[in-house]
């Protein structure tokens, strides 16, 4: 069973209601600042409010004819709080930055806002983007509403709950240790995460570096999350600045490699049954699924060269907890052991179509206080390293491929998902494939 918190529309449902005027603009913005005010309280997904503007800019779009090239016309949504909205705070969860307001859009507000889309706010995040919790001292802790005792995931933990509860039709997150797949996981939404350099994010800067325009930064992407995967398609064409295209193919023609076991990185029995179960649906329908290849990279070695890069490219080269620096001799060696991964990687995808894979080990963990990545989590009863969950997250992270979270059933009553992981550049593609098992799963 697939878990729905919500049956209101999504974001292209709800511009073509717009475009046949069964609803204004501002009747869709009103209506889902309704949803956030009467929705937010105990969930606190939407901590940056911006109504005022949002119900000025549907003002000015009443009565206008859409435009076709203004596919989300008059759409309200909302966007992750580390993304700059012009006259907007940025400060990804720090109290010493809450004056940091943004002068500009950033890239995908600005490409958002072209295709009609009208930002009602900004969403909760973890300090520094950095855990699969959402909760800061400037804005507080935002709720699975699934189950408001457990996390939302993270970083783009309140993008996740505000299109799970049905606020909003869609947001845009990043990832880069399975922000936006840990959340749609957790949440029971739809997510993908983009291959490395598809959409920039210009404009998505930590506070301390505002105005500089850095570089976007090794292994992080931003991708958008929805409650279909139409939608998901959608936001990735209208923000990629590198052309992509979808290659129509039928299930049946289909291979899968499904991957449930990584050295050192076990998978709880709730997760296990039902991405297994997911597996025998689509076999039933033609597709075929293989659980072994010798084309796999070595996983444990990726896994250790994830985290190695990981760790420096999230601390922009600072000291470690060791006190060592990496040098630029560093650096170099790991761009080559992850540009041989990727060619691995490529290798793989000559045999098979798409990789099946959890999300995390996990379904939504408990509400902590203090970090998840400082502590452990719960696996069928021990307790494992919170790094070696990562492992899920850095199969498609770290040789910069495209995965989209598909929710395929629920357990215990919290939902699962599955990622679809695909060659690099074929992000509609991997959305393609991730719609039809969708349909198989009845997502």
């Amino acid at each position: 069973m697939i878990l729905k918190l919500t049956d209101e529309p999504g974001a292209i449902d709800m511009a073509a209601r717009i475009a046949r005027k069964e609803m204004s603009p501002l009747e869709a913005v009103d209506a889902a600042i309704g949803r956030i005010e009467a929705l937010d309280g105990p969930i606190n997904a939407v901590v940056v409010r911006d109504f005022d503007r949002a119900r000025d800019t549907a003002r000015k779009l009443d009565g206008a004819a859409p435009h076709p090239g203004k596919p989300l016309f008059g759409v309200p949504m909302t966007i992750k709080e580390s993304f700059d909205i012009a006259g907007l705070p940025t400060c990804w969860g720090h109290a010493e930055y809450v004056g940091n307001v943004a002068k500009r859009d950033s890239h995908v507000v600005r490409q958002l806002r072209h295709a009609g889309a009208i930002f009602l706010g900004k969403t909760n995040v973890p300090p520094d983007l950095a855990d699969w919790q959402s909760t800061n001292p400037v804005y507080g802790r935002t709720a699975n509403p699934h189950d408001l005792s457990r996390s939302p995931g993270g970083s783009s933990g309140g993008s996740a709950a505000a299109v799970a509860s049905g606020m909003v039709p869609c947001e845009f997150g990043t990832d880069i240790g399975g922000s936006v797949r840990v959340p749609a996981h957790f949440c029971g939404v739809w997510g993908h995460k983009t291959s490395w350099g598809l959409v920039p994010k210009h404009g998505h800067d930590h506070p301390a570096m505002a105005g500089i325009d850095a570089h976007d930064g090794a292994l992080s992407i931003a991708g958008p999350l929805a409650r279909n995967a139409d939608d998901l398609a959608l936001l990735v064409e209208r923000t990629a600045t590198v052309p992509i295209r979808a290659r129509p193919r039928d299930l049946k023609d289909l291979s899968f490699l499904l991957l449930l076991d990584w050295p050192g990185s076990p998978v709880d029995d709730a997760v296990r049954g039902v991405i297994d179960a997911a597996a025998a649906a689509l076999e039933a329908a033609g597709a075929r699924v293989v659980r072994t290849s010798a084309a796999l990279p070595d996983l444990a070695r990726q896994q250790r060269d994830y985290l190695k890069m990981l760790n420096v490219a999230m601390a922009r080269g600072a000291p470690g907890p060791d006190g060592k620096r990496a040098t630029a001799s560093d650096w170099f060696d790991m761009l080559d052991a992850q540009t041989r991964c990727e060619f691995e990687w490529a290798e793989l995808f000559l045999a098979h179509d798409f990789v099946l894979a959890p999300p995390a080990p996990v379904l939504a963990i408990p509400s902590r206080e203090g970090r998840v990545f400082e502590g452990t989590v719960t696996i069928n009863g021990k307790e494992e390293s919170s790094g070696a969950a990562l492992a899920w997250a850095g199969i498609a992270t770290y040789p910069n491929l495209p995965s989209t979270v598909v929710p395929v059933g629920e357990s215990g009553g919290l939902p699962c998902g599955m990622q679809v992981i695909g060659p690099k550049w074929a992000d509609l593609d991997c959305i393609a494939a991730a719609r039809a098992i969708g349909a198989v799963m009845g997502a």
